[in-house]
Formats: C-alpha cells, sequence, structure tokens
C-alpha cells in the first residue's frame, strides 16, 4: 500500500521518511485498487480520485473485499469518489450522488472531470486518496485547488501519460519519469503532489524531482534490453518473460511490444501484463470476463496464465517453444 500525508499547517516542514508535507490543507493518501489505505486512518472527511474498484483481477471477490469494505469504512464521511474505469459496479452507485463515475471511453484520464462546479458541489474535506499514478497526482491537487489545473496543459498531459496517445508536454513528462522511476517512494509522491498543488510556483522543489527522472535512464535502458526477448505468436500476440531481468519499466515494456505486435504481454514473477493501445477496440475485461479495470491494460495472478492464452486464442505449447529460444 502506497500512503503519504499532506497536512495542515504553514510551517513547511518536509519529512520525506514519512512521506509528510505539513503545508498543504489537506492530508493526501496514495492507494491502488487492490491496496487502499485503512479508513479509520484517514482523518475527517474523504474524497477519492482516480481509483477503480477492485475486480476478480484482485482476487475473488475482490470488489467486496477491498472497495466496499472501505466504502463501509469511511461510512458517511465519504463525500466523493471520482473516477473514470470501468466497472459493472457502478450500476449499484447510480442513486448515490456522491460518486461520479465514468468509463475510460468517456474520460481519457480523471483530473478533466474535476471542475471548479464539480468541487464546489461537494464542498470542503480534510482528506484525499487519490490513485499513486500521474493521472492520480494531478487530480489531487486539481481538488486541492478548487478544480483549477496545476498547470497550463495538466489535463491534456494526464490524458496523454494515462491513454499512452500522444505525448505529454516537458512538465508532465518530467514528473511522470519520477513517479515511474521511484514508484514506492513516499517521499517523493508527496513531494510531488505538493508542487502540483502550489502550481509548480517553489523552484526549490524541482531538483528532487529532476533527480528521480534522470534515474529512468538506466531502468529504461534495462527494459529495451528485456524487449529484445519478445516473441511474437499468432494472432498477433507478442510475448516476453520478464521474471528475473533486474529492474524494469513495465509500461515501456509493454509499448514495445506493441510496436511488433497488437497485444503485448509482459510475464513477471508473480503477474501476466497484457495490453493493446487505447485505440484498438479490444478489451481484454470482457475477454477474461472481468467486472472492471482499464479495457486495453490487465494485471492477473499468474495462476490464471492457461485462461489468458486461452482468451487471446494462443498455443500454450508454442509459448513454451517460443520462451525456450
Amino acid at each position: 500500500m502506497f500512503s503519504g500525508r499532506v497536512q495542515g499547517g504553514h510551517s513547511g516542514r518536509w519529512s520525506e521518511a514519512e512521506g509528510v508535507v505539513s503545508r498543504l490543507p489537506l492530508a493526501i493518501f496514495f492507494g491502488t485498487p487492490r491496496k487502499l489505505p485503512k479508513a479509520r486512518e484517514i482523518p475527517g472527511r474523504v474524497v477519492v480520485l482516480d481509483i477503480a474498484f477492485a475486480s476478480e483481477a484482485s482476487g475473488d471477490d475482490s470488489f467486496h473485499k477491498i472497495s466496499m469494505a472501505f466504502i463501509k469504512g469511511l461510512g458517511p464521511r465519504l463525500v466523493a469518489w471520482v473516477d473514470h474505469h470501468d466497472s459493472k459496479e457502478h450500476g449499484r452507485f447510480k442513486e448515490d450522488p456522491r460518486f461520479v463515475l465514468h468509463t475510460k471511453a468517456e474520460h481519457g484520464a480523471c483530473p478533466e472531470i474535476i471542475t471548479p462546479a464539480l468541487v464546489e458541489r461537494f464542498g470542503p474535506c480534510d482528506s484525499i486518496v487519490c490513485h499513486s499514478d500521474f493521472d492520480g497526482m494531478v487530480s489531487a491537487a486539481k481538488w486541492q485547488r478548487g478544480g483549477v489545473e496545476p498547470y497550463p496543459g495538466a489535463d491534456d498531459d494526464a490524458r496523454a501519460v494515462d491513454t499512452r496517445i500522444g505525448h505529454p508536454g516537458p512538465i508532465g513528462e518530467q514528473i511522470d519519469r519520477a513517479i515511474r522511476a521511484r514508484p514506492r517512494d513516499l517521499g517523493l509522491l508527496g513531494l510531488i503532489v505538493r508542487h502540483l498543488s502550489e502550481g509548480l510556483t517553489d523552484p526549490s522543489l524541482w531538483p528532487p524531482i529532476q533527480q528521480a527522472a534522470r534515474e529512468l535512464d538506466a531502468i529504461e535502458q534495462n527494459t529495451r534490453r528485456i524487449a529484445e526477448r519478445y516473441r511474437r505468436l499468432p494472432p498477433g500476440i507478442a510475448v516476453v518473460e520478464a521474471t528475473d531481468q533486474g529492474p524494469f519499466d513495465k509500461t515501456l515494456l509493454l509499448l514495445i511490444g506493441q510496436e511488433r505486435e497488437r497485444v503485448s504481454v509482459v510475464l513477471d514473477r508473480g503477474t501476466v501484463t497484457m495490453a493493446a493501445a487505447f485505440d484498438s477496440g479490444i478489451n481484454f475485461l470482457a475477454l477474461l470476463g472481468l467486472s472492471g479495470g482499464m479495457p486495453t491494460r490487465v494485471s492477473v495472478d499468474r495462476s490464471t496464465l492457461p485462461a489468458v492464452w486461452k482468451a487471446l486464442g494462443v498455443d500454450p505449447a508454442e509459448v513454451k517453444l517460443a520462451l525456450q529460444d
């Protein structure tokens, strides 16, 4: 679980070890659909941004065990839940005005949903739980800024990063690279939210972000080395085994695979991740019978690999032979 906090007060004290910035008015907690902070540890009125409902990809009955348990744990303290990922569970909240739920096709990124009118509609909150990626962090910053972009073009950058269609501008690219280089560095993630929330007005906050972004260079170099191991299989699948190959950027590895075939599949120690272009028309959720997530990028437990090959129309014997080469 990723969780950091941005607390009220104006002392400006920064604790990298705890991921705490005590300058901004809200407490910020990071999470993913599979791993959310404990509801009892989040203070006051809570807004949840860019967090998809958990699906079967996270385990049996994960929606109830993770998402619904979190919602019930927050109870009336939940002010709003704003998200743009597909889920069959959206319908159960259609009469609850706290839930602003869209699909990936409707909104390629979450920040564009967050407008001044939306923030004003829900009123004050004390804490934000956001996805620990660029899309989620821009969403958190934009909410703190009353629905105003942290910088001109931030919404477009978030859409480019989250859909991988087009390219983000230099600001978005640098911040995204920093996050991808250190996705579990709570101190860095908290600093990024702070910098975005302040409208990038403090130049002293740029150096640690720039340093982290530079660290992605070596990771990308290793990722491209791993990509040389891709094998192409019918019907239009590129597959690579990345277990024990050193640190790599999974997003880049998947994109390189899509340069070779329509669908790329990365095998890691415990997971299988498959991806296709945002505008490919492929829906892995439907293919795998999953109730929610991102239609064009899905990660499942490696134990489900036989079902994955069947859904993709791949002969497991051909995979085995290809990966032995």
